[in-house]
């Protein structure tokens, strides 16, 4: 999409899903997009799967899906990524993909995100780097 078009740029739609919900969970995803910069200047943000937005850093990081109950963020990775602060807390039965369930009240363990985040980056850029060796 090209915002000289006149469509809206993938960020552009982000801030629209966030101000659409307006409840505690655009205030959640509007927290853990800031997070997910903070974490990761870098970042580059997506909008696929008409209407998930997407955080992708050498290849994807995670999605941000808003539920009734639930902001999910399910990292393309996470089966891969250490979780010492334990926020994996759903879709932990698959091989690959682990994700954040955080429901209303829920309170963000900011700098375990922070470092989730990284490591997730930090693993793509290290498969991209071992891709681009052989």
């Amino acid at each position: 999409m090209s915002e000289e078009a006149g469509e809206a740029s993938p960020s552009q739609l982000i801030d629209a899903k966030i101000k659409g919900l307006d409840d505690w969970r655009g205030e959640t995803l509007a927290r853990v997009r800031s997070l997910i910069s903070q974490a990761d200047p870098e970042v580059v943000e997506e909008w696929k799967w008409r209407g998930v937005p997407v955080w992708s850093h050498a290849g994807m990081i995670c999605t941000g899906e808003t539920y009734k109950t639930a902001v999910k963020l399910t990292f393309a990775k996470g089966a891969s990524l250490e979780d010492p602060s334990g926020l994996f807390n759903s879709s932990l039965e698959g091989n690959t993909r682990r994700a954040i369930d955080i429901h209303e009240g829920d309170k963000i363990d900011e700098a375990a995100l922070k470092a989730l985040i990284r490591a997730a980056v930090a693993l793509n850029t290290s498969k991209r780097a071992a891709r681009s060796a052989t």
